[in-house]
């Protein structure tokens, strides 16, 4: 059980790095609140068959939602909506695999986020160790080449500005799952996926209907790339959900800079976007904080 986080990281670095990739080639179709809202609307469906699955197979009840969970799964919803637009645009900004390095600045502001909303810390070699992980990603966005720095921080500040939300968003779904009734961990991990999920797919449904019908449009009638993309998306949340009830958001995050790695792999194999030796170099360090957090603790 103790590693067991672990592995559910694992599978949802995997997993969000494919979803990140479809959504990245349906920007350039149905644009990026069209791809945004793919992640969410589609995905809503199978989060409820995990949901309703998972209490069927188990024979366990679907823990009620309280005030205190429901507050927490509409501020959570909102700013991981928020971050993946972010996200999203870093990506058309900067190659796939950059972008996604971009967004590892995360563990450090989970970190931050977990003290002040929930109350968790982490020692001085954890701090340490993150550290070095978010030098990698300064390492990643600094192109001393260029004379105009705004064509290399610009999607940077993107990138950031996505992770922060995504941190707010991983420490408050974290906190909506604590405050659920005692049930086993899996179940509620289930039950804040398809709650949240469910918030996140309403608000940008009215949002589109009243501001971008056509993005709504284009998305539904892309449903076939959609479906994949819902699927992940889900598939992925579903395991970030597991890692959150059984240990800090800011281990789970931290973990999932080994999605720097994968999405490298899919920026030279599918995209055929090359990376730099520095970049290389910024990513080494991103994996080697993360390597030695893991060692300290675990």
């Amino acid at each position: 059980m103790a590693y067991l986080w672990m592995i559910a990281t694992l599978i949802a670095a995997a997993a969000q790095t494919a979803r990140n990739a479809m959504q990245q080639s349906l920007t350039a179709t149905i644009g990026t609140i069209g791809a945004t809202q793919v992640r969410f609307l589609y995905g809503f469906p199978f989060a409820l068959v995990f949901l309703f699955g998972t209490s069927l197979v188990t024979g366990v009840a679907i823990p009620p939602i309280n005030k205190m969970t429901f507050a927490f799964g509409v501020s959570g919803a909102i700013m991981q909506i928020i971050g993946t637009i972010l996200m999203l645009v870093a990506m058309r900004l900067r190659s796939f695999a950059v972008a996604t390095a971009y967004l590892k600045t995360e563990p450090v502001l989970v970190a931050i986020a977990g003290v002040l909303v929930l109350g968790e810390t982490l020692d001085l070699y954890a701090w340490l160790a993150i550290m070095v992980a978010t030098f990698g990603v300064v390492v990643l966005t600094w192109k001393p080449q260029e004379g105009d720095l705004g064509s290399s921080w610009k999607p940077a500040l993107f990138g950031i500005g996505a992770g922060g939300c995504f941190a707010l968003a991983a420490v408050l779904f974290r906190g909506g799952i604590l405050w659920l009734e005692p049930a086993p961990f899996y179940l509620m991990a289930s039950t804040m996926l398809a709650w949240s999920l469910g918030i996140q797919s309403f608000i940008l449904m009215v949002g589109m209907l009243v501001f971008d019908r056509p993005a709504l449009l284009n998305s539904l009638k892309a449903w076939r790339q959609s479906l994949f993309a819902g699927f992940m998306g889900a598939f992925a949340s579903q395991f970030w959900f597991i890692g959150f009830s059984l240990t800090s958001a800011a281990n789970v995050r931290t973990l999932a800079l080994v999605e720097v790695v994968m999405a490298q792999g899919v920026s030279r194999g599918l995209f055929k976007q090359k990376t730099s030796l520095r970049e290389l170099s910024g990513m080494a360090l991103v994996v080697g904080g993360v390597a030695t957090l893991l060692l300290l603790h675990h």
